[in-house]
């Protein structure tokens, strides 16, 4: 028997992703670090919220060397 996914899991990365969009739409394009930090979840997380919006072409993510830039489409 299959097990359903934890509440934390789909629920959380989904709700993670709105949360990025909205720190996106507020503040402009951010470095991954900046978001990490504006973004109060933990890191996996926010990097599965940043895939999701990632899959949906919502957002754009840019490298600078060791630097990467998120921002909005």
């Amino acid at each position: 028997m299959a097990t359903a996914p934890s509440p934390t899991s789909i629920e959380q990365i989904g709700e993670t992703a709105g949360t990025i969009w909205r720190v996106l739409h507020e503040e402009g394009p951010l470095s991954l670090t900046k978001l990490l930090k504006e973004v109060d979840a933990p890191r996996d997380v926010v990097m599965q919220g940043i895939g999701w919006l990632a899959r949906e072409d919502k957002i754009t993510i840019e490298g600078d060397g060791r630097t990467r830039t998120v921002s909005l489409v």
